[in-house]
């Protein structure tokens, strides 16, 4: 049996000496590969944190010690460690196990993650909730150097610093670079000045020193300041220092003995400490090492090559389709070829929004901001208001972090920013932190917002056209994946602000759809046809505004009406219509509306989340037929 295999809790993992714990490493990385191979799932992240998160595990004392993972990219080798090596093969599988930490999943998990920066923030409140229960356990917060570009991070460092609260926050730095001189020196810096005994010699040296009469203040600021300095000489430890931190590293996230002693020794502290560790993001795994940037979100691969794995069939036609993400690339570079005025912005995704290639095409008018959404909406708004078409490209669930941003420094003045929300609707196996199924309720309430969805890819070309050439902020919303394999017509006409597309008329039944779900209402159209109804299907194109006039006219030939959105019911495109209908006296339509009901969209495959959730054609000739019978 494999040491790995022998762990259930952390009293397992305890009983393994020093010698074993590298072996037991090597175990980790090898079962992560095996299963993210097949799975898919943040690879580089996770691996570069195995050592990390062994010490973690073996100094503290989990459940009763709380750690929370920012975003939880890292946190595979924490649930291995934490019994869930059997059901791990089931990672970000329809019904199995979550990639992120989960509170309802595992006692170990302190807290639910998938975005960004909240770690410290979390941590924070969980030490203070301790301290007022007079509970003396450990709170311990992991955020990685990516996480820092975020303000929330700083909010957190800096309450915390201020509160004097018992928190350990562990920085994972896997991007910056240390000289391995620098880094032996802090390596031993910090394991020595960490120490329980020479902290308590420092606070009591410091009385001391204050107890001076009449000097003892300025002795004791000139001690501090030269004890700053020198650690400013060899380590970048000031900043957190600035947060009423205690500093400790930056040292080698990989060497565990070293890695334990310290945590041994700040374990003891029972004041804001942060321990600075250098870590490599894909370590044990070469191609990942190589190239951690394919490998930080990475599909199914074959562990051999690293490349995709073998084909057992041969490859479906629609594998040569584009996805979305990369139609919005390839437009926006034609676009900002004729346009000077187009500039793009992204938090810290230029790849997984397709904007790589206009990085490099134009690069002085490309800005990657970091992991700091609410920044790039105001930016975005400074730029719009001097004259900029600045489209701000960033996944759907991201752009809730920048509510505020949208309605104050955006929305008010109405300034021409392109909000391009990739991901929108249901968006596969990273689960609920990660779907994009609220945009349209909390977009269409602001004024001077317009918000579309293209039926597909052609459409959205079609629509980030207009978008540029509106002159007010608007929205396009458009989801994860391959489009429909339409062609793509470069010289389409822009559209008309709030003008929808009748697909098809008829009388028994009105479809009202916008989005990825026109197909579906065609689809559905298509079998209640062929059952002899008649039936009218409408691409909205514009959640707001509402084509009043279109919807209203064919409203008025029939008795049912069935709105379809891949997003919530509450606040969404069918409460849009609903409004629409009785704010024009419209009493005599029975209205179906199918959409997400109230609730969180777990993890899995896009195909079975849709039919499972009730967004896919079999839903809409369901609720057509129901209209249908009760007449």
């Amino acid at each position: 049996m494999s040491l790995l295999q022998q762990i259930q809790n952390g009293d397992d993992l305890k009983a393994f000496s020093r010698d074993e714990l590298p072996i037991l490493a090597n175990e980790i990385r090898e079962r992560i590969i095996s299963v993210v191979s097949k799975t898919g799932g943040h690879l580089a992240s996770s691996l570069g944190a195995v050592e990390l998160t062994l010490a973690i595990h073996y100094v503290f004392n989990l459940p009763v010690d709380s750690l929370i993972w920012d975003v939880g990219h890292q946190a595979y080798a924490h649930k291995l460690l934490t019994g869930r090596d059997k059901e791990f093969d089931t990672l970000r599988s329809y019904k199995g196990i979550s990639g992120f930490t989960k509170i309802s999943e595992n006692p170990c998990d302190a807290f639910t993650v998938g975005h960004a920066s909240t770690s410290i923030s979390a941590g924070l409140g969980i030490a203070s909730a301790k301290h007022l229960k007079q509970d003396r356990s450990k709170v311990i917060s992991v955020i990685g150097d990516g996480s820092l570009t975020a303000g929330l991070a700083y909010e957190g460092l800096n309450q915390a610093g201020d509160s004097d609260r018992d928190l350990i926050v562990i920085l994972n730095d896997n991007d910056m670079s240390i000289s391995p001189n620098v880094g032996a020196i802090s390596s031993f810096l910090s394991r020595k000045l960490s120490a329980h005994s020479l902290q308590s010699m420092r606070k009591e040296f410091g009385v001391f020193l204050k107890s001076l009469p009449g000097i003892g203040d300025d002795v004791y600021k000139l001690a501090k300041r030269s004890e700053d300095s020198f650690k400013t000489f060899v380590t970048p430890g000031m900043l957190f220092e600035a947060f009423n931190f205690d500093y400790f590293g930056p040292i080698d996230g990989h060497r565990l003995n070293h890695l334990i002693d310290i945590l041994e020794n700040i374990k003891k502290h029972d004041e804001p400490v942060l321990l600075h560790v250098i870590t490599t993001k894909g370590k044990g795994y070469p191609p990942a090492e190589k190239n951690p940037v394919y490998y930080h979100g990475v599909g199914a691969f074959d562990v051999e090559t690293g490349g995709s794995p073998p084909q057992k069939e041969t490859p479906a036609p629609n594998n040569k389709i584009p996805s979305y993400t990369q139609v919005f690339g390839s437009t926006m570079m034609d676009i900002a070829a004729m346009d000077e005025r187009v500039v793009a912005i992204t938090a810290a995704m230029p790849e997984g929004t397709g904007l790589k290639g206009f990085s490099e095409k134009f690069p002085h008018r490309f800005f990657d901001v970091g992991i700091a959404e609410q920044h790039a909406v105001t930016f975005a708004g400074g730029m719009a208001s001097r004259g900029m078409r600045p489209v701000v490209a960033i996944y759907s669930t991201f752009m809730q972090r920048a509510y505020d941003q949208i309605l104050h420094d955006v929305c008010i003045d109405s300034h021409p920013v392109i909000f391009a929300l990739d991901r929108g609707g249901i968006v596969g196996e990273d689960g609920p932190t990660h779907h994009g199924l609220f945009d349209y309720a909390f977009l269409r309430n602001i004024p001077n917002m317009t918000i579309m969805a293209p039926r597909d890819e052609n459409e959205l070309g079609i629509m980030l056209r207009t978008a540029v050439n509106h002159d007010g902020p608007i929205a396009l919303r458009y989801p994860r994946g391959p489009g429909e394999g339409v062609d793509i017509i470069k010289d389409a006409p822009i559209l008309d602000i709030g003008k929808g597309e009748c697909i098809r008329d008829g009388r028994d039944i009105l479809i009202l759809a916008v989005g990825r779900v026109v197909q579906e209402a065609i689809k559905a159209a298509d079998v209640l046809e062929q059952e002899g109804h008649s039936v009218a299907v409408i691409n909205a194109r514009f959640i707001k505004p509402l084509d009043r006039e279109l919807i209203l006219e064919t409203a008025a030939k029939t008795q049912n009406i069935v709105t379809v959105e891949e997003h919530v019911l509450d606040g969404g495109f069918g409460s849009a219509v609903l409004e629409l209908l009785a704010d024009n006296d419209i009493f005599h339509c029975r209205v179906r509306r199918v959409g997400i009901q109230d609730t969180f969209v777990e993890h899995g495959p896009q195909k079975i989340l849709r039919k499972e959730y009730k967004v896919d054609a079999a839903a809409v000739i369901s609720a057509a037929k129901e209209l249908l019978n009760h007449g």
